[in-house]
């Protein structure tokens, strides 16, 4: 534990925490985690038949340590080939924890720089493909199912853009990662990939980055590969004795009982990149048979005046959090809010951070019995999104639905049962709030190129939307949260309140398909409008024409109007 140690204030939920964690004590949670055991989640067949296909995560350490030199030998040759650059494709788990390590680590002298593409805007994949080389960059492929229609898409894209510029010797700037026997292995050697990397089959996508998914570009990038597993291995072995892992999981899985649902994550500097990727574990693995926990990442902490009674503070990082962040963290426990702490964290210690938030989801999915390997609601959006294609391939048109109201450059759709929004934006976004109720949260699911300036907007207006509302808010961005957090939206309570955003970006050829990338994102986002309006969601999507940035500003006035009046 290098010295970590878990404090938990944790008000009236307390005792029922303490009974909790007694429990796992009692009935060998640990040990029977360890073990492998499928029945920690309920005797469901369907629900332990999934369960004992996931567990792999556990064993990652040893089982995909002993190819630690491999990883990096691999790593090495490229970077001695010429390669300075490499481009994953992927989406959720193989997406999200190879960015937390760039982000986290660098690059070291003589590594490949490391870009992470998960979005299907036209712009985010021209952007990509104008920033880089041909010659120089490595494609890193990464589906544990081999056939994720985004990765898909993307890796046609490339390989013609490579072929282009390398002609036969394209596919040596390819490599894969996926699972045995999958259509991506078949692809990888049809091209003529240069490495297909097969993982372990055990292992589910969101608990993979201690795999070849997460260290792969981990030793791309010159990452201390063996120091993550060594790691992440130390933090599995406490399953052995006393275990903060599952306290925190108890702690978590017994505050959501309680109504304190919003797990509110506050990040010192070293992990400050850390909060999407558990942000996916937690409310991909959660949010099923109408419950689960929601997952608040990157919203800064405010006077405990802000927030309402459903929130839980878990600090990673402390000490070593800004002395702003700690102040404010006392003034919320003295409120009565949860605050569980970490008392040291640093990046050298990411694999073990890694671990600990695994062991913990999986002890919280206990707690509220639910399974949480499985991802049944991300398959309905997937067979939504392909149902919208499939129309636009039969008529060549998508759906246009009547907008409910239009302000300027603006539109509004809502579902009739929830009435029409108003004739102004600052109509739309008074019923949107008014939409909530107490225990909800605000979600706002932007279908945009996130540039910088775009994500400022979109992180000022949930700002604005939380300190309006007092409500928890999360900001998602399509299609990566249909991986993540679209779980939670579809399958969790029905507590959510979202506000879908999209616009124009032209559009870009998708080589082999009858539709580019414009048609796929935004046939990913009608029919993710679709099913969250088909479970009864409250929803409202606001377009913004063909220039996304006037479009926010005038969605931040006319938020900015009503609470002047």
């Amino acid at each position: 534990m290098s010295g970590r140690a878990l404090r938990m204030t944790l008000g009236a939920a307390a005792g029922a925490v303490e009974r909790r964690r007694a429990a796992f004590a009692a009935e060998r949670f640990g040990a029977r985690l360890l073990a492998h055991d499928d029945a920690l989640w309920g005797s469901d067949p369907a629900h332990r038949k999934v369960a004992a296909n996931r567990l792999g995560w556990l064993d990652a350490p040893r089982v995909v340590g002993a190819r630690a030199a491999e990883l990096m030998g691999f790593a090495a040759e490229v970077a001695g080939d010429g390669f300075t650059h490499a481009v994953l494709l992927g989406m959720g788990g193989s997406s999200l924890a190879p960015e937390v390590l760039r982000r986290t680590f660098g690059v070291a002298p003589g590594r490949l720089d490391l870009t992470v593409l998960d979005n299907t805007s036209p712009a985010a994949v021209r952007a990509v493909t104008q920033a880089h080389d041909p010659q120089r960059t490595m494609f890193v492929v990464a589906s544990k199912s081999g056939g994720t229609l985004e990765v898909t898409s993307f890796e046609r894209h490339f390989w013609e853009w490579s072929r282009a510029a390398r002609g036969d010797a394209a596919g040596r700037a390819f490599v894969a990662i996926t699972d045995p026997g999958t259509s991506l292995g078949d692809l990888a050697r049809a091209r003529g990939y240069r490495r297909t990397f097969e993982n372990p089959p055990d292992i589910g996508g969101r608990y993979s980055v201690l795999s070849c998914f997460g260290l792969l570009p981990a030793a791309l990038i010159g990452a201390d590969v063996a120091g993550l597993l060594a790691a992440g291995a130390s933090e599995r072995a406490t399953l052995e004795g006393e275990c903060d892992a599952l306290a925190l999981g108890a702690g978590l899985g017994e505050l959501a009982r309680a109504g304190r649902d919003k797990l509110t994550l506050v990040l010192g500097p070293a992990l400050a990149w850390l909060g999407p990727w558990i942000e996916q574990l937690v409310a991909e693995s959660t949010g099923k048979s109408g419950r689960g926990i929601v997952p608040v990442a990157e919203e800064p902490l405010a006077s405990p005046d802000r927030y309402a009674d459903d929130r839980v503070f878990v600090a990673v990082g402390s000490p070593g959090l800004s002395p702003a962040d700690e102040a404010a963290l006392e003034k919320l426990a003295q409120a009565g809010h949860p605050v569980l702490r970490w008392s040291s964290s640093a990046s050298d210690e990411l694999g073990a951070d890694f671990m600990r938030w695994e062991i913990a989801t999986a002890a919280a999915g206990a707690v509220l019995e639910v399974d949480p390997f499985d991802e049944p609601n991300v398959a309905e959006a997937k067979a939504a999104t392909q149902a919208v294609l499939k129309g636009f391939l039969e008529s060549g048109a998508l759906p246009e639905p009547a907008a409910a109201a239009q302000d300027g450059g603006l539109a509004a759709y809502a579902p009739a049962r929830q009435g029409a929004p108003g004739r102004t934006a600052e109509d739309w976004l008074a019923a949107f709030v008014a939409l909530a109720r107490p225990g909800d949260y605000l979600a706002l699911l932007a279908y945009l190129e996130a540039t910088p300036e775009r994500l400022r907007a979109l992180q000022s207006l949930r700002l604005a939307l939380r300190d309006r509302t007092r409500r928890a808010t999360t900001l998602g961005i399509g299609p990566r949260f249909l991986h993540s957090t679209g779980q939670l939206h579809k399958g969790g309570a029905n507590n959510g309140v979202f506000l879908q955003i999209t616009a124009d970006e032209g559009d870009l050829p998708i080589p082999g398909e009858r539709y580019g990338f414009g048609v796929l994102r935004a046939a990913q986002a009608a029919g993710d409008y679709e099913v969250l309006e088909r479970r009864g969601r409250r929803v409202l999507r606001i377009h913004l024409g063909s220039d996304p940035d006037a479009g926010l500003a005038a969605l931040a006035r006319a938020l900015g109007e009503p609470a002047r009046r």
